[in-house]
């Protein structure tokens, strides 16, 4: 049962794995073999530093994967190198994927820095539940983009996978067995069953007249994944080449290593609630910081296109299984580093239609959406100066980064143009993210606004204890001791 539990884990971090890829790699001159190589470096990168988040760093049950925190940055990058020239189009990409590199290794010195200086466990004291609710909230709903959209690019198993997904939650209450069984397995089993409709359909040649665009979408034969990937690949430290160090590069990735850091520490509450932890003290979150700009080093060493941060999906899969278990997410690392190094193994599941894990995105994001809904009742409800916060945080937090999104054209242009690219690339990756944005919007009121009077409505008698390491017993029991949440939350869940 851990196994399949890991495996699924394995299979909801894919999905973005791939989107990356699909969308950086074509731009940047690379070929399916290309995109396949970097869906391994990713892979690889990923089960590292999950390891080492959930051995020294949060201990808790969350996966490290690729974020799109970077992507702005890194087409930012593309764009600027798009100008040069080159004697091939592979000359290219090798060229984009250095500078990335050198990016990468740079600006991870940032989230280094502010992680085990404490600066940002000393930032996160000002948090209160009324914080985390819109914080923790628009880390699942700012993901919008990612889910029903994209399922609409091929509805015919998009929606299927949708409507089978939530299925299921009605079918476990038939039986006991039945419910057993679909309460932990449900997204592989329609996994498996969609999957399976969407090669019927390519074979049968449902989709022989239709466009490019949904071709490419709906049919299970077109990721040239299966053919370009090598049998048998070993991830090593700069295998692209030398990397190369731009200032105007590195200054525009700063800005990615802040959201990551700022998306990464919603996603950590969201996974202790779900886990059955306590909500992470002050000294916990500084530590994964700065382990997460580790790990983004070693991205930039082995060449990932973009940084890895807490996946959104696989803290959700905690609450559709019931099972917050760390030992689970340790084993999924298993399957990240073997199908990494066979490659031809990865390419087989890699080939899933996207439009599939989007529908699965829709039940992932919405649950770690309504967790963030859950850390009200700690605070005062029926405070009008909380609901004004709490209000006006959700939107901007929503609103902010969808003017940035909307004004953002192919080449990461954004809306911010003052004339310094380094700059523009900072403001526009960091307004571009729901979180980030909720969290300075929502930090600044809930601590300037009648906040000393406020104390109780705010929520602090219950929430200070949790931020200092020795203020409730339960935080030395969760963060401590490193077998104690393997021990503990699965019977709680089960």
């Amino acid at each position: 049962m851990t196994v399949l539990l890991a495996f699924q884990h394995y299979i909801v971090m894919l999905g973005t794995t791939v989107m990356i890829a699909t969308k950086l790699v074509p731009g940047m001159g690379g070929n399916p073999g290309d995109k396949a190589r970097v869906i391994q470096v990713l892979l690889f990168t990923s089960g590292l530093n999950t390891l080492f988040q959930t051995w020294i760093g949060t201990r808790l049950p969350t996966v490290m994967g690729p974020s799109f925190a970077y992507v702005l940055s890194v087409l930012s990058i593309i764009n600027d190198i798009s100008e040069e020239r080159f004697h091939s189009e592979h000359e290219r990409f090798l060229h984009t994927m250095r500078t990335i590199q050198g990016s990468l290794i740079v600006s991870s010195f940032l989230n280094i820095l502010i992680g085990y200086s404490k600066a940002w466990g000393n930032f996160t004291r000002f948090f209160s539940p009324v914080v985390i609710v819109p914080v923790v909230c628009v880390v699942g709903l700012g993901l919008f983009g990612r889910g029903f959209p994209q399922v609409g690019d091929c509805m015919q198993i998009g929606l299927t996978m949708l409507i089978l997904l939530v299925v299921c939650q009605y079918l476990k209450r038939l039986h006991p067995v039945l419910h057993s069984v679909l309460e932990r397995f449900s997204l592989l089993f329609c996994i498996g069953v969609v999957w399976a409709f969407a090669s019927i359909l390519t074979v049968a040649g449902a989709y022989k007249n239709s466009s490019p665009e949904t071709a490419t979408s709906c049919r299970t034969d077109r990721s040239s994944l299966m053919s370009s990937a090598p049998w048998i690949k070993i991830p090593y430290p700069f295998e692209w080449g030398t990397p190369i160090f731009k200032a105007s590069h590195v200054f525009g990735m700063l800005g990615a290593a802040i959201v990551s850091s700022a998306e990464s520490t919603g996603t950590f509450y969201a996974a202790a609630r779900l886990a059955g932890a306590t909500s992470p003290p002050a000294h916990v979150i500084t530590r994964s910081i700065g382990l997460q700009g580790l790990g983004q080093l070693l991205d930039g060493i082995f060449g990932a296109a973009v940084g890895t941060a807490a996946t959104v999906e696989n803290v959700g899969l905690l609450g559709l299984t019931h099972i917050g278990s760390r030992r689970v997410v340790q084993i999924s690392t298993a399957f990240m580093i073997f199908f990494s190094i066979f490659g031809k193994f990865g390419a087989f599941f890699a080939s899933i239609p996207l439009p599939i894990f989007a529908a699965i995105y829709c039940i992932l994001f919405g649950i770690v959406a309504a967790v963030g809904v859950s850390f009200i009742q700690f605070a005062n409800s029926n405070s009008m100066r909380n609901i004004y916060i709490l209000g006006l945080s959700l939107f901007l937090g929503i609103s902010i980064p969808q003017y940035f999104t909307m004004g953002t054209d192919q080449f990461g242009h954004g809306p911010v143009k003052s004339g310094s690219g380094w700059f523009d690339d900072i403001l526009n990756t960091l307004f571009s993210s729901p979180p980030a944005v909720a969290m300075m919007v929502g930090t600044l009121l809930d601590n300037t606004l009648d906040a000393k009077h406020s104390r109780n409505e705010r929520g602090m008698p219950w929430w200070v204890p949790f931020q200092m390491r020795k203020g409730d017993s339960r935080n030395e029991e969760f963060y401590s001791y490193p077998l104690v949440l393997n021990q503990i939350v699965p019977s709680r869940f089960l």
